[in-house]
């Protein structure tokens, strides 16, 4: 079913067994998953996608699972690519879209990467697993974990929204609630995955989440016949979808199916948080510790994320660039769109719309350019957020919401 051969660390390119569970190489690198794309290109089309399931798995033979039985999906993946035409229209742009991963079970893209690395951990024979989160990929594990019967530890940071804490305990996950930032909690998990209680699923220090984000790129090109837009935007915190899109390239250039251009990768982050931003602009290869992070959008308040390198390097081959908004910004974004639009996106993905609108005046990018946002989450998650701006966001903007109402 799969081509995957071995695993190699991003770093100093070691190798590992595929047959094992691991976490990073000794050097401290991520591992990353590496398959037999020839014999791939020998025994699988584009052309066989237009049988393949409505679902991520679609694209079975590049992801790591061999054994069918051990796939634990609910569905997530092909979510849609909607043209954003009022949005476009205001700004002046001739073909933008909204990737709107906010359809995905759980209501996140998390979905894709958890339903990867929750497969993986069936095949090898895991029982227990254990993620830092600063709310939807703790969500997404519990989900997944139930569905597989496999025992979920979720740690948050205590402020996290509440709907990412309920929905947790729904799906029957063990929840610590941790006074600090999510690499507090994930030093919480490394000492229980050290201690043998579990096996620790965080960003990149296992190998196959990024493999289920990666089918955000290999959705993207078919979605667009295969032929990849300008630039994307895309709300970094740990940047793994980023990390994921730019592998899918490579993989479908070596398949033949995509050719060697690459959009511009533009990795949106908020203010109150925006380490890869410094480390971009600085010109630096790795990011420094972002002290005291805060932002409401809570999947961007990542202090130093794991494969900071890998995002910069992607950024800067991509002839990309990083920048970073206000939590007020992005808020009044997200309430707008949705007017507009009919989209509720999250705060990380209502981000980019600002991004967006301010590349444009500074001209990085142009009207002429295909661009494509990803909205990483639904906002209905989101409610204690907006409702810190909607009456004030409705004062201004009264002809959208038909006027604010106040009770008496």
């Amino acid at each position: 079913m799969t081509a995957l051969t071995h695993l190699e660390c991003t770093r100093c390119r070691r190798s590992y067994d595929r047959g094992k569970p691991h976490n990073l190489c000794e050097c401290g690198g991520p591992l990353a998953a590496q398959y037999d794309l020839a014999k791939v290109r020998t025994s699988w089309s584009r052309e066989w996608l237009a049988n393949a399931p409505s679902n991520m798995w679609r694209y079975a033979p590049v992801l790591p699972v061999s054994q069918p039985s051990a796939i634990v999906t609910l569905g997530e993946g092909m979510t849609p690519l909607v043209p954003a035409r009022r949005l476009a229209a205001r700004l002046g742009l001739e073909q933008l879209w909204i990737k709107d991963e906010g359809l995905n079970p759980t209501g996140t893209f998390k979905a894709r990467g958890l339903a990867c690395a929750v497969s993986m951990a069936v095949e090898l024979g895991l029982r227990a697993l254990a993620i830092p989160s600063a709310g939807n990929a703790g969500g997404a594990l519990a989900a997944y974990a139930a569905a597989a019967g496999l025992e979920a530890h979720v740690f948050m940071p205590q402020d996290v929204p509440q709907a990412n804490f309920l929905e947790c305990k729904a799906y029957g996950a063990r929840v610590t609630l941790v006074d600090g930032l999510i690499s507090d909690c994930a030093r919480l998990v490394a000492e229980g995955a050290a201690a043998g209680r579990w096996f620790d699923v965080s960003s990149l220090k296992e190998p196959y989440r990024v493999e289920g984000k990666k089918t955000l790129g290999y959705e993207l090109a078919e979605q667009l016949r295969w032929q990849l837009p300008d630039a994307i935007l895309y709300p970094t915190g740990g940047g793994v979808g980023l990390i994921g899109m730019w592998k899918a390239f490579a993989e479908m250039e070596e398949l033949g199916w995509i050719g060697p251009r690459r959009p511009k990768m533009v990795a949106v982050q908020a203010a109150g948080c925006q380490p890869v931003v410094e480390a971009f602009h600085r010109g630096d290869p790795a990011c420094r510790y972002w002290e005291n992070a805060w932002t409401v959008a809570s999947g961007l308040r990542v202090p130093k994320p794991l494969g900071d390198f890998l995002v910069l390097e992607i950024l800067r081959a991509s002839g990309g660039t990083a920048i970073a908004v206000s939590d007020a910004e992005l808020l009044d974004a997200g309430l707008r769109l949705a007017a507009e639009e009919g989209l509720f996106l999250c705060p990380e993905g209502a981000a980019c719309i600002v991004a967006l609108e301010k590349l444009l005046a500074n001209g990085f990018l142009s009207p002429a350019e295909r661009i494509v946002i990803y909205n990483t989450g639904t906002g209905l998650k989101y409610a204690e957020a907006y409702s810190t701006r909607l009456p004030r966001w409705a004062e201004t903007e009264p002809d959208k919401l038909g006027g604010l109402i106040t009770p008496r």
